[in-house]
């Protein structure tokens, strides 16, 4: 049975109903397969009949608490998700968004902005896809961004450039980071920073000039974009949670994010590890099989014992996120190790299958190209490493 804990709105399924899980993703995901993502990725395209598929089945939506509509899964089952979409050769880039956001939204939005829009997110009739932080010159300096929200008497009117704005051309509402008093003003650099919640259909509709979107190309098929705003009036209605509190909330977010993505790596790195196994299972050389050979086998070993140590550290975060407890140290180690484990199989895999690892119908470049953004975001590397030695160690603050 399934376990229903705390106020009744998180459910944890049991070993067996997760395996299921398991499988009706992955089953979902092969209705798709591999050439379909090929495809898409030659021309840098969106992949909406997919994203359509899982909107349809439930799985954007697992989050959200079931009395608004959702299936109100903990974060366990959701990264079971995620990972079998990476696992089957799909990417999850195109909606993962759609989970990690919506934690602002349940914790720290007001009764009237759940009732309004979380159960028609549920149903995929709106998709909350787009987080608008990330600013050129602050880069992962996110209080210093200078994307201002000045306060007017029925709402607020936002000027600022923002990149990494990933998916907003793809969605009907928008989290939004900005400033609501200068920096120069707050006695705590993170302190006058909001969160906003944007309904962009308004804002196409009636202020098209407000907000400009420019796509930007990048090394996989990524929907990223700069952004800039124009004088965008938004409603008072708008904010999430407190004025001058939405750096907060966003941290708040940030083990989720961190967990859920590390996730998708390990899906990655099933990925390679599956591929190089049946590929040298297969491939003959010299009239044996190169599986035999000790210098393919023992890579793709070494690459499995890497993912599946990132694995469990990924479960345990995930445990510790929906018991409610302090998980900070596991998101960001599953992070870090999950990341780097997918890039030590990506490398092993195309080591294992050679000249063939590059050409295209193959599909290891373009798993080989996906995984590798995972080492820098959503939060660089360096800097797990640099919270690990100041948060959990005890060093001395390296930034």
């Amino acid at each position: 049975m399934s376990q229903v804990t705390g106020d009744e709105t998180t459910i944890h399924l049991n070993e067996e109903e997760k395996e299921q899980l398991r499988i009706d993703v992955r089953k979902l995901c092969d209705t798709f397969g591999n050439e379909y993502w090929r495809s898409l990725d030659v021309e840098r395209e969106y992949p909406y009949e997919f994203v359509d598929a899982l909107t349809e089945a439930g799985y954007l939506s697992v989050l959200i608490p079931k009395q608004y509509g959702g299936k109100g899964y903990g974060l366990t089952e959701a990264t079971i998700i995620l990972e079998e979409i990476h696992r089957s050769g799909g990417h999850a880039a195109a909606c993962h968004a759609q989970m990690y956001t919506m934690g602002a939204l349940l914790r720290h939005g007001t009764k009237e902005q759940k009732n309004k829009y979380l159960p028609l997110i549920a149903k995929g009739k709106l998709r909350l896809q787009a987080f608008s932080i990330t600013e050129p010159e602050a880069g992962s300096n996110t209080t210093s961004i200078k994307t201002f929200a000045k306060k007017v008497d029925d709402g607020y009117i936002v000027n600022g450039h923002k990149n990494w704005t990933s998916r907003i051309q793809q969605s009907d509402l928008l989290m939004l980071l900005a400033r609501t008093t200068p920096l120069e003003e707050v006695d705590k650099k993170s302190a006058g920073i909001s969160l906003f919640l944007v309904d962009l259909r308004k804002i196409r509709k009636e202020q098209p000039n407000a907000l400009h979107v420019e796509s930007v190309r990048t090394m996989f098929n990524y929907a990223t974009n700069k952004v800039w705003y124009e004088d965008m009036k938004i409603p008072a209605d708008s904010i999430i949670g407190e004025e001058g509190k939405g750096f907060k909330y966003v941290l708040d977010g940030m083990n989720a994010e961190r967990i859920l993505l590390a996730a998708e790596t390990i899906g990655d790195g099933y990925f390679f590890i599956d591929r190089a196994v049946e590929y040298a299972n297969n491939r003959e050389v010299f009239n044996r099989s190169i599986g035999q050979n000790q210098g393919v086998q023992f890579p793709i070993s070494r690459a499995y014992a890497s993912v599946r140590a990132a694995d469990l550290l990924r479960y345990e975060a995930a445990k510790k996120f929906d018991e409610n407890q302090t998980c900070g140290e596991e998101a960001n180690l599953a992070k870090l190790l999950a990341s780097e484990a997918s890039w030590e199989a990506a490398n092993m895999c195309i080591n294992t299958y050679g000249g063939n690892g590059f050409v295209d119908e193959y599909d290891i470049e373009r798993k080989f190209r996906e995984t590798r953004m995972y080492q820098v975001a959503p939060v660089n590397n360096n800097l797990v490493l640099a919270y690990i030695g100041q948060h959990v160690l005890k060093l001395p603050r390296s930034y």
